[in-house]
């Protein structure tokens, strides 16, 4: 494992240890880099317009379509280190 996947696997230990759960808005920041740094771009159809909440994590995942997983990892390692500051 490369350096960076060590500090992926170590900031999504870290995320989980906040003392307070963050804003909607992070959570699907959060949640859109952990899936294209693990994933790549989004693939599926879109949830229904029910699925409110599958809906916007879909929608957050597809703005970070076609960035590379290197650099959505950074993002979300990046994003952890500013929350557990």
């Amino acid at each position: 494992m490369t350096e960076l996947d060590d500090a992926f696997e170590k900031a999504q230990i870290e995320v989980k240890k906040l003392s307070q759960k963050p804003d909607d808005a992070t959570l699907l920041k959060l949640y859109a880099f952990y899936k294209q740094g693990t994933q790549g771009d989004v693939s599926g159809d879109k949830p229904g317009f029910f699925d409110f909440v599958g809906a916007a994590k879909y929608e957050a995942w597809e703005k970070c379509k076609g960035t590379a997983q290197d650099v959505a990892k950074q993002q979300y390692i990046d994003l952890v280190a500013k929350l557990t500051a």
